[in-house]
């Protein structure tokens, strides 16, 4: 399984349509159409070092993942840091979760789920740390979609977003090979700079955003792809890899994430 799974993360809001490049019908047609959705979320799961610092540092005992349903990373602070955590969506597909919940020996009294508008809903409560995983590049004001974060982050708390990176070698890949996901992100976002000036224009403090990880690529539709695609993409995964071995850097043109931190 890829190391962390870009699924296409989007809400459906009918007064903010124009903000949204996807739409409930496809939210809901694409959980139906997945497959291998249940597993077992890992110890050393994709951003493991980053979360772990902030945990220990900030001395985090409660989480909220806006947009990320299946709820991978609610279930992994639970699972391995004994977090409080919930999981928040707009659409919350009820047997994928308990399959999911049940794979990591969880049940749903576990993670607290919470299924809303995101641009109306009023948080009841307010948490140590907010986090998404490609949830922001799929709006078209970048800074509301961040402000949207910060009703639920306590004051002196920590924000955590990721995104990923299609301004390199992966976004290349996907306007190749996938460009129908490629339209529904939104491309801008991805950027540090812009990012981290967000951020701080809403008030954060403690901002830091930049490129993460060494080379990777992945494709949503590879199981469509033919036999000759996949060994291209295979023989290409594999030179990238070599040479950010042999040179680990990360860049806007290797690397496969954007990681922002800031504090409210």
């Amino acid at each position: 399984m890829r190391l962390y799974v870009y699924l296409v993360k989007n809400l459906f809001f009918a007064s903010l349509m124009s903000n949204e490049l996807t739409d409930k019908a496809f939210w809901a047609n694409y959980w139906e159409s997945k497959t291998g959705l249940a597993f077992s979320v890992p110890e050393n799961y994709t951003f493991h070092k980053l979360l772990k610092k902030v945990i220990d540092e900030n001395k985090i005992e409660t989480a909220i993942e806006l947009g990320g349903f299946p709820g991978y990373y609610a279930i992994f602070l639970k699972k391995y840091f004994g977090l409080n955590t919930t999981l928040f969506d707009f659409y919350v597909h009820q047997p994928v979760l308990k399959e999911v919940l049940n794979a990591n020996q969880l049940n749903e009294k576990d993670i607290e789920v919470i299924e809303g508008d995101l641009f109306n809903y009023q948080p009841k409560e307010q948490y140590d740390l907010v986090l998404s995983c490609g949830l922001i590049e799929h709006f078209n004001d970048t800074k509301d979609i961040i402000a949207r974060h910060l009703q639920f982050l306590k004051p002196g708390g920590t924000l955590f977003i990721t995104l990923p990176n299609f301004t390199g070698a992966n976004g290349w890949v996907q306007r190749k090979f996938d460009m129908s996901n490629y339209e529904k992100h939104n491309i801008s976002s991805m950027n540090p700079k812009l990012l981290a000036t967000c951020c701080k224009d809403l008030g954060l403090k403690n901002v830091d955003a930049y490129y993460y990880g060494r080379f990777s690529i992945w494709l949503e539709n590879k199981a469509e792809q033919s036999g000759l695609t996949k060994a291209f993409l295979k023989i290409l995964w594999l030179m990238g890899k070599v040479a950010t071995k042999i040179v680990p850097v990360e860049s806007k043109s290797l690397s496969p994430y954007i990681i922002v931190k800031a504090t409210k």
